[in-house]
């Protein structure tokens, strides 16, 4: 096997974050699995911040950190019960809010488009079942959602994540 030169590659501190910055709020997650998947991906992607509201398991239950694998270490997170409260002033700060999810005002994700300073990000991921919750999709700026090309109606919640992460961040240009 051909051993591949790593020692070019830029380490995570080295590479300009992406732009605008973007954090993720995770509304009343059920499963710590999703949110350990969720971890990993957020350090993979990037991500500033992830905020835990309502019922999210967080990385003291062995289920996230087994999934994580370190990489709730390595992302900045805090936990909250009300996710309405922290979207009002983070809204009130400038920052824009979208939201992951289907419904009738709802966007394709692939036909945004980012100004080139556009503001920071939060981009707020629903329950397994339930969805965001109206409350906060009422606070939106933004509701975007994947297109289905299938017979199932949506993806699970830390692979829908994904797609949206690095979307977000090609849109950024990193």
């Amino acid at each position: 096997m051909t051993e591949l030169p790593y020692s070019g590659l830029p380490v995570p501190s080295q590479m300009a974050s992406p732009q605008p910055q973007v954090s993720v709020l995770l509304d009343n997650l059920r499963s710590a699995h999703n949110v350990g998947s969720i971890f990993r991906t957020a350090d993979a992607a990037g991500i500033a911040h992830l905020y835990l509201c309502g019922i999210t398991p967080t990385p003291g239950q062995s289920k996230v950190a087994k999934t994580a694998l370190g990489a709730e270490l390595r992302v900045p997170w805090s936990q909250t019960w009300n996710a309405v409260d922290l979207i009002t002033e983070e809204k009130a700060r400038g920052v824009q809010i979208w939201a992951l999810e289907g419904g009738p005002t709802a966007q394709p994700l692939f036909a945004q488009t980012l100004a080139s300073s556009a503001a920071p990000i939060i981009l707020i991921l629903g329950n397994e079942v339930s969805g965001v919750d109206p409350n906060l999709l009422a606070l939106c700026h933004q509701v975007v959602y994947l297109p289905m090309l299938g017979q199932k109606e949506s993806l699970n919640v830390s692979v829908a994540f994904g797609i949206a992460a690095y979307y977000l961040r090609f849109l950024a240009g990193n």
